[in-house]
């Protein structure tokens, strides 16, 4: 069975890469196409050709993207990767942890947690190792480094739910679209204001259970606590605001006629998102695109998969480039430090 599991999950995430590409070409044609000197080249070319000219079309809406609208996505990418730092002094916060590790070193592990885990996928191991290496560093035990990341993905699981809900409760209209994707996802406005108030009860419910105070669970020596209140508050305000600034560079970088609004952004960020993180596809390439243009069927697909493209630099691609230098002078002064304490244990 745990073969047949591990053969499962890749064979799933490859099946939904394929299916999110094909949809995903099949919109960015049709959206090329409304054009007619490329419609004709579109259909006089093959594949290749095909492809080279929607690259060309959606790099021309790079170009039509105001030198404002790219500062403006990288003030959101500095407020979304600062609260995400913001997730690991929660989480050493709540673990009464927080004395002497500073914020910058907090900032530098979170960033390259995050930075590897979004690009690479899998982010409890690939970002788990990281966190391992810098806390440990710092006097952290193993189970305290486990508590940490469980805490610091519920952090971004609560933002999504709870930002989510209001979408839903506001805009519950926002998932019929998604019935293009399949017949399955056909969700009326009734059943998702159920499921925004749904969401939003589980919120409720947990910021009670903080309040109440509950008692810590026990696993033989092991022993899980309740986030206290004074937790759950800053998870309040540090979980959307990250989700807030990561959507904020889609928002700055779609053009605007025809922009439904930073609402309506948000809530297909977050499905989008979810959705590439659920199907474990690194970066959530492809499957997280066709969500995104299926929510937003009012905008040009071209537009909206420009937009995206900036985000992908903006929050994953450059992220990741800046924190390749970081990893190396860590694990340098890790070096240094264990070469210098082997110099000064005395001989035999």
């Amino acid at each position: 069975m745990k073969r047949i599991l591990d053969l499962f999950w890749p064979a799933l995430g490859l099946v939904a890469v394929f299916w999110s590409v094909k949809l995903l070409y099949e919109k960015l044609a049709a959206e090329a196409a409304t054009d007619e000197k490329v419609r004709l080249l579109l259909e006089a070319g093959g594949v290749w050709s095909d492809i080279k000219i929607i690259a060309s079309v959606i790099g021309n809406k790079l170009a039509d993207i105001p030198i404002h609208g790219y500062w403006l996505a990288g003030a959101s990418t500095l407020i979304a990767y600062a609260a995400l730092a913001w997730y690991d002094r929660i989480a050493l916060i709540h673990l009464k942890r927080e004395e002497g590790i500073s914020w910058l070193y907090i900032a530098a592990c979170s960033f390259v947690t995050y930075a590897l885990s979004h690009n690479i996928g899998a982010s409890v191991f690939s970002g788990g190792m990281v966190r391992y290496r810098a806390y440990s560093a710092k006097g952290l035990s193993a189970p305290d480094i486990a508590i940490l990341i469980a805490l610091c993905s519920y952090t971004f699981a609560f933002g999504t739910m709870l930002l989510l809900a209001f979408v839903l409760i506001g805009e519950p209209q926002i998932l019929a679209p998604l019935s293009t994707l399949s017949a399955h996802f056909s969700i009326g406005e009734h059943l998702a204001r159920v499921i925004g108030f749904s969401m939003l009860g589980f919120v409720v419910l947990y910021t009670i259970g903080s309040w109440l105070q509950l008692r810590p669970l026990r696993f033989a020596s092991f022993e899980l606590m309740y986030p206290r209140l004074n937790v759950v508050a800053r998870q309040y305000i540090a979980a959307p605001l990250e989700l807030i600034g990561a959507a904020g560079i889609i928002y700055f970088a779609l053009p605007e006629q025809g922009n439904p609004g930073f609402f309506i952004v948000l809530g297909a960020f977050l499905l989008s998102f979810s959705a590439g993180l659920l199907s474990q596809v690194p970066g959530g390439v492809g499957v997280m695109e066709a969500v995104f243009l299926a929510v937003m069927p009012g905008m040009p697909a071209t537009a909206v998969f420009a937009a995206l493209l900036v985000w992908r630099l903006f929050y994953l691609i450059l992220p990741l480039a800046m924190s390749v230098p970081v990893i190396l002078l860590f694990e340098r002064a890790q070096l240094t430090k264990a070469l210098h304490q082997v110099s000064k244990t005395p001989g035999p």
